[in-house]
């Protein structure tokens, strides 16, 4: 066993032609590496957790041996214990202002034991190593990325309105709402992205089976809880991996947009499409509608399901010039244009003369998804 490897040199390996590096196998950690991560982790407890996480913190120096090799092992064999694929589902209010007694209004958080997640971080660190190393992030894709929030996605979209606004022009801004994304996933689609788009083969690939393999759940309210269902379906909401392989699922969408030639940036789960254009340019519109034609099919491909309730649609610029458009167009591919002068994205309202109001909603715009 190879402990203290750098990780940003281990297991990415040229194939024959050089020209894919490849994930191969993830490189075993050191005891330092364990507990810097376990130290700096969240302190919460899982129903799951034999111990109180606080607890186990605390005796973890004198632990620390089989902890480790029980993690160095998962990731030499590929092999994830079944005992940290089952999860306790915490029913959260995705607002607090919504009706608490209509069961829509919840979103699934996935409650999960402390060393489980100790070693999704663990994946995680060299995943995003070779996702980083490789260029395999989506350049406008600001979800679960250092250095990059709500905050960078909105000033780049928010500066491009403003631009188009101040040379006279019209913009569309379209935007995309998926219905629970992360519960439908499909694991082969995800499994066959992994292996053909990043690079990634071997036991590192077969670690990623066995994550995604007879993961198991039970609903817990009030301390009452559930029968115990098979997750065939879906990434966990709470986990730390589960944001990342979402974003990972999602990296075609970038190459459907551009080729339409339609400006977009995405959070997670949120997309922004938008078009700037003279008044009289009406092919623009068109060239709009068949991009979002060719999401909604891809999206069905993949097993994604397009909102189109919440999915919202508002024309930015001049006055009489947006007056004149919305006359002309009352949907885009069945997408209502929105009959209200404002909209929020994420966590901003954006209205018809290019106000934002800044609404403050929590650090961050999707507290459900983040790790517990």
């Amino acid at each position: 066993m190879n402990n203290g490897h750098n990780v940003s040199a281990l297991s990415v390996l040229k194939s024959a032609d050089k020209s894919n590096p490849l994930l191969l196998l993830f490189t075993a950690v050191d005891q330092a590496e364990i507990t810097s991560i376990i130290t700096s982790s969240k302190s919460s407890t899982c129903l799951l957790d034999p111990i109180p996480t606080r607890l186990f913190k605390e005796t973890f120096p004198l632990i620390n041996d089989p902890i480790l090799t029980m993690i160095n092992t998962s990731l030499e064999t590929g092999y994830m214990p079944q005992s940290f694929k089952y999860a306790v589902v915490k029913p959260l209010l995705k607002k607090p202002s919504l009706d608490p007694s209509i069961l829509a209004n919840y979103r699934p958080i996935s409650n999960l034991p402390f060393i489980s997640k100790i070693l999704e971080r663990v994946v995680v660190k060299q995943l995003y190593c070779h996702l980083q190393d490789n260029s395999h992030f989506e350049d406008f894709q600001s979800g679960f990325r250092p250095h990059h929030s709500t905050e960078t996605a909105l000033v780049r979209v928010s500066n491009d309105l403003l631009l188009a606004s101040e040379k006279g022009l019209l913009s569309i801004l379209v935007l995309l709402d998926l219905s629970a994304a992360f519960d439908t996933i499909d694991h082969g689609i995800l499994l066959h992205r992994l292996e053909q788009d990043i690079g990634i083969r071997g036991s590192a690939l077969q670690w990623f089976k066995s994550y995604l393999s007879n993961r198991y759940q039970f609903v817990n309210v009030n301390g009452h809880s559930s029968q115990c269902t098979r997750v065939n379906y879906g990434v966990p909401q709470g986990s730390v991996l589960g944001p990342i392989l979402f974003t990972l699922y999602m990296l075609p969408l970038g190459n459907i947009i551009r080729k339409h030639s339609i400006n977009f940036h995405c959070y997670a789960d949120d997309t922004q499409l938008y078009l700037s254009m003279k008044p009289d340019q009406n092919d623009q519109i068109e060239k709009l509608n068949a991009c979002i034609r060719d999401i909604k099919t891809w999206m069905t491909i993949n097993d994604l399901l397009l909102n189109p309730e919440k999915t919202e649609v508002i024309i930015l610029g001049p006055k009489n010039l947006r007056d004149a458009l919305s006359a002309q167009i009352v949907s885009l591919d069945g997408i209502s244009i929105a009959p209200n002068s404002t909209v929020r994205n994420l966590g901003v309202l954006f209205d018809q003369i290019y106000h934002l109001r800044l609404t403050y909603l929590s650090i961050f715009s999707h507290p459900q998804i983040a790790p517990s």
